[in-house]
C-alpha cells in the first residue's frame, strides 16, 4: 500500500498517462478530504448496523506501539450474526497518548463501546493480555476478563527459557543467522553445501523477540542445517568458533522437543474464523496429559521446560471466574460438553446455563409483547 501523496509524484502520473492519456488523476486533497472520509463513513455505517444486531458479543483489546513508538488502543468485537456466522470487526484503533494508568484505560474502553452504542451488559467478556494496568482497567469497569491464551503461553515459555545453557545456545543460533544474513558469499556457500549434503534449500529464520514461535522455527532450521553450517563455517578461520558444539546441539534439541508440538496450538487458538474459547480447557487438559507430559526419553532440560510451562498455565487458569467462563464455553460445545469439567462443578455450570437461557427467553418474550389497545381492553 502506498501513501496518498503518490498521486502527485511524476513517476505515478507518467504511468497513468501511459495507461490512459484521457484519465486525470485526482489530487491528494481529494483523497484526504473527500474519498477517504466518504469511504470511512460508508464502512462505519455498515459495521454499525451489523453490531447493533448482535444480541451478545465479546471483545478483544490491546495497547500497542507503532514503529515510531506512538501508543494506540485497539478494540475488536466478535459476535454471531443472525445467519449464524462468526464475525470479527476491528472497530477502532485510537491514538492513546495519555498515561497508561488503569483508570484512563478503563475510561478509554468505555468511550470506545459508547461510540458504537454498545451496551456493556451485552458483553460476555473481554480478552486482553496480562498487563497490570489493563487488568486493573477491567476490574474498575467490572467487566469479565479472559486472559489471552497466546500471551499466557508466550510468558510461560519465556519463563522456561531462563537458563544459562539456553542463553548460550540461543546466542550461537542468532550469530549463525546473522552471519548468513549479512554475507552473500556465505549464502552462496550454504546453497552449495546444502546441495552436496542433500539438505533442503532453506534459508535461516530470524527471531522476533515478541513471538516465541519465530525462535522455535529458528532453532528447528539451525538443527535441520547443522551439517551445512559446520561445513561452511569450519572453512572460515574467523568464524569457525560459531560452529555449534555438541552441548549446544543437545540444548537446542531439548528445547525443540519441548516446544515444537506447541506451535500448532498457538495457530489454532489465534483464529478468527471459529470460536476458540471452548478449546482452552481441552487444550490445557491435553497439555497436562500428553503434549507436555514427561516422557521416558526426555532430557532433564526438556523436563524442566515442560514443567515450568505447565506450572504457570495451570496457576493462571485456576482463578474461579476464569475457570467458570471456560467451563461454560466447553459445556456448550457439543464436541466437549462436560468432558473437561470436574464433577463437583457440573451442577453450578448447569444451573448458570439454565438461568442464562431462561433470562434470554423471558427477554425475547418481553420484546415481542405489545401492549393491548383500548378497544382490545374494552
Amino acid at each position: 500500500m502506498l501513501p496518498i501523496q503518490s498521486v502527485e509524484q511524476d513517476g505515478f502520473k507518467d504511468m497513468v498517462k501511459t495507461l490512459d492519456p484521457r484519465y486525470s488523476v485526482p489530487s491528494r486533497t481529494y483523497f484526504s478530504k473527500t474519498a477517504l472520509p466518504k469511504l470511512y463513513e460508508s464502512c462505519r455505517e455498515r459495521l454499525s448496523r451489523d453490531v447493533q444486531n448482535a444480541s451478545f458479543y465479546s471483545t478483544t483489546s490491546d495497547l500497542w506501539s507503532s514503529r515510531t513508538s506512538e501508543p494506540y488502543l485497539s478494540l475488536t468485537i466478535h459476535f454471531i450474526s443472525d445467519d449464524w456466522r462468526l464475525l470479527s470487526y476491528c472497530l477502532q484503533t485510537s491514538y492513546f497518548p495519555e498515561d497508561h494508568t488503569g483508570e484512563l484505560i478503563a475510561q478509554g474502553l468505555k468511550d470506545a463501546l459508547s461510540s458504537w452504542s454498545l451496551k456493556e451488559e451485552r458483553m460476555a467478556c473481554m480478552t486482553t493480555d496480562s498487563g497490570a494496568n489493563v487488568v486493573r482497567a477491567l476490574t474498575i469497569n467490572n467487566w469479565q476478563r479472559l486472559p489471552c491464551f497466546g500471551h499466557r503461553l508466550h510468558i510461560a515459555i519465556e519463563r522456561s527459557m531462563r537458563d544459562p545453557r539456553i542463553d548460550r545456545a540461543l546466542g550461537v543460533c542468532k550469530k549463525i543467522v546473522a552471519v548468513f544474513a549479512n554475507s552473500w558469499k556465505k549464502k552462496k556457500a550454504l546453497a552449495k553445501a546444502q546441495e552436496q549434503l542433500n539438505l533442503p534449500q532453506h534459508t535461516f529464520i530470524t527471531e522476533c523477540p515478541t513471538r516465541w514461535g519465530s525462535r522455535q522455527r529458528m532453532i528447528e532450521r539451525v538443527l535441520e542445517q547443522q551439517k551445512a553450517i559446520q561445513q561452511v563455517l569450519s572453512a572460515d578461520r574467523k568464524q569457525r568458533h560459531l560452529v555449534p558444539t555438541w552441548q549446544d546441539i543437545e540444548v537446542l534439541e531439548s528445547i525443540s522437543k519441548a516446544l515444537g508440538p506447541l506451535l500448532e496450538f498457538t495457530d489454532a487458538l489465534s483464529g478468527e474464523q471459529q470460536v476458540t474459547v471452548s478449546y482452552v480447557k481441552p487444550v490445557l487438559s491435553l497439555f497436562n496429559s500428553e503434549v507436555l507430559a514427561i516422557k521416558p526419553d526426555d532430557t532433564e532440560l526438556t523436563k524442566q521446560i515442560k514443567q515450568t510451562i505447565l506450572d504457570y498455565l495451570n496457576e493462571k487458569y485456576a482463578a474461579d471466574s476464569v475457570d467458570k467462563l471456560l467451563g461454560l464455553a466447553s459445556t456448550l460445545d457439543p464436541r466437549f460438553k462436560h468432558r473437561y469439567n470436574s464433577a463437583d462443578k457440573i451442577p453450578a455450570i448447569e444451573s448458570t446455563l439454565k438461568a442464562e437461557l431462561l433470562g434470554m427467553l423471558n427477554e425475547e418474550e418481553t420484546s415481542h409483547f405489545t401492549s393491548p389497545t383500548a378497544d382490545e381492553i374494552s
